[in-house]
């Protein structure tokens, strides 16, 4: 499936971009793509990252995504 990748905070440092197309037919998938497309230093922040699928939490790695969906990036964020 074809997803728009947003990329925030920290995540958006690590990859050098505010977002870009992917192709990837699961969450996990997707997440090996970007880490071997950006490498070492945006794989160590994807680990620690919560995922939107088209604006809901997504933490099942091996669901499908939404053919034209968007995935936002989200590292954790400090304080309240």
């Amino acid at each position: 499936m074809n997803v728009t990748v947003r990329y925030f905070a920290g995540a958006r440092a690590a990859a050098g971009i505010e977002e870009e197309p992917a192709s990837a037919q699961t969450l996990g998938e997707l997440r090996t793509r970007l880490a071997e497309a950006h490498g070492e230093r945006l794989e160590r922040v994807l680990t620690a990252c919560s995922f939107l699928v088209n604006g809901v939490a997504a933490r099942d790695l091996s669901a499908p995504l939404p053919a034209d969906g968007t995935v936002d990036v989200l590292p954790p964020f400090a304080g309240g």
